[in-house]
């Protein structure tokens, strides 16, 4: 079965968006977008709430300078997209359906009939993820900024016990934390091994 990862960049004290709607200051340097661009390249399907996939669809008529930005903009076009939203009228990208509903069920069956691992997106979808026990890996690109207030980049309320992976510190201060997603904490079970 493919993997159903979140990835996020947030600050320091844990937020994605700062409590202006902000995340400017997140904005990757090249040896940062180069490694995100390697991560995201065996994505086969994106799921996104409507905040992240319209902030996302830019990237389909971007014409990037840097080479890293045009080599996220193919991987971003190359996958299936899937945006879940009550309000959106309608998608504006290729390869990409409307959902009205986040359905567990339904993602579940996705994961199991998947040939590539699967991306989601945005704090508010990844939480209702998290707390199905849908996500199996959660990858947080940690920036050295505090901003005070904000989008959480975790959802509070779910408690998960979590097996660090793999970690990678940047030029930039930037530090990448790749996690197994295990059950709750304090259910007994066994921490997740990969």
């Amino acid at each position: 079965m493919v993997k159903l990862n979140y990835s996020s960049i947030a600050s320091l004290d844990g937020y994605a968006a700062d409590a202006h709607g902000r995340f400017d200051w997140a904005a990757p340097d090249d040896e940062v977008h180069a490694f995100v661009n390697d991560l995201e390249r065996p994505i086969g399907t994106y799921l996104y709430g409507r905040r992240m996939y319209q902030v996302m669809a830019a990237w389909e008529t971007m014409d990037a300078e840097q080479p890293v930005a045009r080599d996220f903009a193919g991987i971003w076009r190359a996958a299936d997209k899937i945006v879940y939203s009550r309000t959106l009228d309608a998608v504006s990208t290729p390869r990409t359906r409307l959902e009205r509903e986040f359905d567990p069920g339904a993602v579940r069956q996705l994961k199991e009939t998947a040939s590539s691992d699967l991306s989601i997106g945005g704090p508010g979808l990844a939480a209702e993820a998290l707390a199905a026990g849908l996500v199996d890996e959660y990858h947080v690109f940690v920036t050295p900024a505090v901003v005070g207030g904000g989008t959480q980049s975790l959802p509070a309320g779910v408690s998960l016990q979590l097996e660090l992976l793999d970690e990678r510190r940047f030029g930039s201060g930037v530090v990448y934390l790749r996690y197994a997603v295990g059950g709750p904490l304090g259910d007994g079970r066994e921490r997740a091994s990969h």
